[in-house]
């Protein structure tokens, strides 16, 4: 029997837990908000995840962060509840809230006991349509978010480099925006920004909600037209395509900052799930990515940091799931006797090797259990259960590819990992950022 298939009896057999999915149930109200439910009775708790269609990829230029803006004042207060009290009613009833900015979504979640789920309905339908948007408490908020930015990416030396690299490996995309936005342009957002925004995105019709816990779905969803039901659907703006220009050669860039190590980030211009032409190469880039750093046994954990030693991090990384195109990353962080240009000769081997030959299929196999037990591993959070039906719906593709995960990495072989390497990571897709250390440049000017 193949090493595969012994792997995932075994998973199943002894985790019998991890391999019920659980049923899940999906409805849309009238005014064309979607909600997905999917029962988890292992303890009486419940997630309510909503996510919104709308993150950093939607904003154009001149008010970049805007949805992360709002997700901050979306907790300081609405016509019916003041600043700080919704975190106080989910905080009196045993529970969790909070809320997650990123490229393509907004999301906001209550963690609560099962029975009080109509509570987190009733807060969220509320923030829905009667957010306060005060002008003086989002002064107050403005000097928050620009607090973060500081600490998030002023102040750290790998972020910033990521953000001016992310800048250059997406010519068109609107991805090179960061998630929290400009500086400048955060200083200069207003109240009145936000308001439209806010009016323009936050609709039952550009919404999904997702319940994963101790619930029967046809009571979740009467729950759902009782509270959402009422409120009324939005035109929401259609957006225009914004497909990444064709790469037309290699493209670098060093960023001189305050750090105690250099760093190197390489990345290739890839299609995700959503944008392949066949979704099998979508599914050869992911194994591609895990070949490369899944686990201790993976090539760069073996071959750079372990064997040849010119690195002391490495770590390579594949968006499967996202609205537009992604990139393919290698990054890391070079040995003390060796340098950034030494790890980046190792990354491009890493690739040649990809290109070249072809990965046997014991290393595959091994590859494919990893993957697959961590898909399985993941449905012990029900929290990573909605996320995962989430993420999906919130960029247009449909909560059935989390089943059918297993199934597509199961098909992929040796063969087609080759050939998405030669096809996509070549020269002309590639993105090199150094991180040069200030300190060390002063040091070998002297």
């Amino acid at each position: 029997m193949r090493l595969l298939t012994i792997l995932i009896l075994i998973i199943g057999f002894v985790f019998p837990a991890y391999s019920d999915t659980g049923k899940v149930s999906e409805y849309k109200l009238p005014n064309g908000l979607k909600l997905i439910v999917k029962e988890d009775h292992r303890a009486p708790i419940i997630v309510s995840q909503i996510w919104y269609k709308v993150g950093a990829s939607y904003e154009p230029d001149g008010i970049s962060g805007i949805s992360h803006a709002l997700e901050h004042m979306m907790f300081r207060g609405t016509k019916k509840y003041g600043p700080g009290v919704l975190k106080k009613i989910i905080a009196d009833n045993g529970g969790a809230i909070n809320a997650m900015t990123d490229c393509d979504y907004t999301m906001y979640y209550e963690v609560l006991a099962a029975d009080k789920l109509p509570l987190a309905f009733e807060l969220e339908a509320d923030r829905m349509h009667g957010l306060l948007l005060d002008p003086q408490l989002f002064e107050k908020e403005l000097q928050v978010i620009l607090e973060e930015w500081r600490m998030r990416t002023q102040d750290n030396p790998q972020a910033k480099t990521y953000e001016r690299f992310a800048a250059v490996a997406n010519i068109s995309s609107p991805y090179r925006r960061p998630v929290i936005g400009w500086h400048s342009d955060i200083q200069h957002l207003t109240v009145q920004d936000l308001r439209h925004w806010y009016q323009t995105w936050y609709a039952p019709n550009n919404a999904i909600i997702v319940v994963v816990g101790d619930v029967q779905p046809n009571q979740v969803y009467r729950l759902a037209e009782e509270y959402f039901a009422p409120l009324k659907a939005n035109i929401i703006p259609q957006l225009k395509p914004q497909l990444e220009q064709q790469p037309l050669g290699e493209r670098t860039l060093v960023v001189n900052a305050h750090a105690e190590l250099p760093w190197l980030i390489m990345g290739y211009n890839v299609p995700t799930l959503k944008t392949a032409d066949k979704e099998w190469k979508a599914y050869a880039l992911e194994a591609a990515s895990a070949i490369l750093a899944t686990g201790n046994s993976s090539r760069l954990a073996k071959q750079l940091i372990r064997g040849q030693q010119v690195a002391v991090a490495a770590d390579a990384d594949y968006p499967l799931y996202g609205r537009l195109d992604g990139l393919f990353l290698l990054e890391g962080t070079p040995a003390p006797k060796h340098g950034v240009k030494q790890l980046q000769q190792a990354f491009l081997q890493q690739i040649r090797q990809l290109q070249t030959t072809l990965v046997t299929k014991e290393e595959l196999a091994r590859i494919k259990a990893q993957l697959i037990a961590s898909k399985v591993y993941n449905k012990d959070s029900i929290e990573n259960q909605a996320a995962e039906i989430g993420s999906l719906e919130a960029v247009n593709l449909s909560w059935h590819e989390a089943d059918q995960y297993i199934r597509h990495i199961e098909a992929v072989t040796p063969q087609q990992i080759q050939d998405v390497a030669k096809q996509y990571l070549v020269k002309d897709r590639l993105t090199i950022g150094v991180l040069q250390p200030l300190k060390s440049r002063d040091k070998n000017a002297h």
